[in-house]
Order: C-alpha cells, then sequence, then structure tokens
C-alpha cells in the first residue's frame, strides 16, 4: 500500500475560494429579459437592417420636410409643352443634382419632395390608427379573456361583426356623405382624423382575439391565483398582473399591423378618398401617375418604392422581433 501524498507549502494553505478568486475575480451577473431579447434581436442582421431602415423613415418624415423644396412649387420650365414630358434627365425624367427623383407631370412638381412630405401623412395616420387599434383591441381582449361568459360572448361577437365589415368599401361610403368640416377641423385635418378612425376602430378586432387567447391562457397561471387568493380586484389583476405579461404579443402584433395600415392609406388615397390633393401622398401620387406612367414610369416609381420599402422595413424587423421576444424560438 503507497502512502498518501501529503500537500505541504503553499498547496496546503490552499482554499477553494482562493483558487476561484484567482481564475475569476468578475462577479456574475444577471441578465434581464429586455436584455436576453435585446441580445437576440442583435444577432438578426435583417432585423437590424430592418429596424435601422425604420428609423430613417421615421426621422425623415419628422426632419424631412423642412430641409427640402416647397412640394407644390411648379417648374413648367423643365416640361416640353409639345411633347408634354420632362426636358432632360434619363428617359426624359428631370433627374438632376436639384430633382433627384425628377419631377412630375404635368406641373413639374418635384416628386423627391412630395415623397419626403408624404412620409408624414403616411407614417402619422398608420402610427396613430395603430395606437387606438392596439388599446381598442388589447382592453377589450384582456376583459373578454379574464371574465370570460357572457361578457366574453358579447366582445367575441363584437370582433366577428367588425371583421364581417368590407373595410375599403365602407371607408369609401363613408367619405361620400362626410361633410367638409366639423368637429371644429376641415379639410386634410379633418380627413386624416377621418382615416385615423375608420382604419383604427375597424382594425381592433384583430389583435383583439390575439390578446383574449393569451389572456385566457394567462388566468390559470399561479400568480394570478396568488393574487386572488390576497384579495386583489379584478382591475388590480388585468392591469398589474396580466398586462405587463402581454408586452411581448402586443409589441410585435403592433409592428406588424403598422404596414397594413400604411397599405390600407395609401389604397385610399390612390382611390381618391385618402389625402386631398394637391397634399401629396403616396398613394395620390400613384393615382395621378396612372393618368401619365406611359411617358414617364418614374412618376409611378418612386412612390410605389416608398411604400414597398417602408412595409418591408417594418415587417423585417416585426419578424425579428416575434423571435426575439419568443423564449422557444430555435434562433
Amino acid at each position: 500500500m503507497t502512502a498518501p501524498i501529503e500537500a505541504t507549502g503553499s498547496e496546503a494553505e490552499a482554499q477553494p475560494e482562493a483558487v476561484l478568486a484567482g481564475i475569476d475575480r468578475k462577479a456574475i451577473q444577471g441578465r434581464s429579459l429586455g436584455q436576453i431579447a435585446w441580445l437576440r434581436l442583435k444577432r438578426d442582421k435583417v432585423a437590424m437592417a430592418g429596424g435601422i431602415m425604420v428609423v430613417l423613415l421615421i426621422l425623415m418624415a419628422v426632419v424631412g420636410p423642412f430641409l427640402v423644396s416647397d412640394p407644390d412649387q411648379p417648374h413648367t420650365d423643365l416640361i416640353d409643352p409639345t411633347l408634354s414630358r420632362p426636358k432632360t434627365g434619363i428617359m426624359h425624367s428631370g433627374i438632376s443634382a436639384d430633382h433627384w427623383f425628377g419631377v412630375d407631370l404635368p406641373a413639374g412638381r418635384d416628386i423627391f419632395a412630395r415623397i419626403v412630405h408624404g412620409a408624414q401623412y403616411s407614417l402619422l395616420i398608420s402610427f396613430l390608427a395603430t395606437m387606438l387599434a392596439v388599446v381598442i383591441g388589447v382592453t377589450l381582449g384582456v376583459i373578454a379573456g379574464y371574465f370570460g361568459g357572457w361578457v366574453d360572448t358579447i366582445i367575441a361577437r363584437a370582433m366577428d361583426i367588425f371583421l364581417a365589415f368590407p373595410l375599403l368599401l365602407f371607408a369609401i361610403a363613408l367619405v361620400g356623405v362626410f361633410p367638409y368640416s366639423a368637429f371644429g377641423l376641415s379639410g386634410n385635418g379633418l380627413r386624416v382624423a377621418f382615416l385615423i378612425f375608420v382604419i383604427g376602430f375597424f382594425s381592433w378586432p384583430y389583435i383583439g382575439r390575439i390578446i383574449r387567447g393569451q389572456t385566457l391562457s394567462l388566468r390559470e397561471r399561479e400568480f394570478v391565483d396568488a393574487a386572488r387568493s390576497m384579495g386583489a380586484r379584478a382591475p388590480y389583476i388585468l392591469f398589474r398582473e396580466l398586462l405587463p405579461n402581454l408586452w411581448a404579443p402586443i409589441l410585435v402584433y403592433a409592428t406588424l399591423m403598422i404596414p397594413t395600415n400604411i397599405i390600407f392609406e395609401a389604397s385610399l388615397s390612390f382611390l381618391g378618398v385618402g389625402i386631398i390633393p394637391p397634399t401629396p401622398s403616396w398613394g395620390g401620387m400613384m393615382n395621378e401617375a396612372k393618368e401619365v406612367y406611359e411617358v414617364a414610369p418614374h412618376f409611378m416609381f418612386f412612390p410605389g418604392m416608398a411604400i414597398f420599402i417602408t412595409v418591408l422595413a417594418f415587417n423585417l424587423f416585426g419578424d425579428g422581433l416575434r423571435d426575439a421576444l419568443d423564449p422557444r424560438s430555435s434562433r
């Protein structure tokens, strides 16, 4: 039998704490759910590219109108009166250092300036309409999912009724009978408020159904039972226990609703029931371009690309945000 080896010197004095401290003196730091989601989002390069594009579009809508020329200023000197098309530029588009996207027909207004100004209306209407839909949908969805019974039945049937509305035809019909001035507003101010109300008020069932389904599963969780056992009333449980656990689906679905509302606003303007001309809007510009696209295809191309890039950026960012906030995601 061999004798045990005895530790001598510094080896005998070494303690586990000292060894661990020698390996790494930095304390272990925890991460919040928000930090984990941000790290997951940063790894998604496509989503980050979409997010950067969204930020740039918002900056363009807020700051851009102060940096570009008057969108309604005509440049008739750039239009050939005989051929009814711009005199210069690639394919007679009027593109130059002063007019990056060329000029429109027949007035010769700067297309880039009109797209920048149109971004204000498109993003403003879509953001505010989405906020209205989220507030109504989340409130009714949480109430329906938590209380159940006849409350859930009434709200669920209301969702079905709103979803059955042909929203595009309904909006066109409302514009036809809507006065030019009302509630202290007139012109485009009233039209913007009308579009926000129509789009937001009739879009809430989409997010309401999702929040209702999430609430149905959350109301059976232990933390809700614990709040009830401690005597918490329904408003406290709804807004202090359930709502904080619903922020992830709310943020994701709101991000994905914005591009849908942008397309809807552009569709209404294209059909002539959106922003009142000559105020620029992307859909309205495409409506004006349909008469001259054969001789000036750039007039339809640039506002169409503005809609396409904006919708794509929001969709990419929304998809990445959904993956980052979903703990079951494989990414």
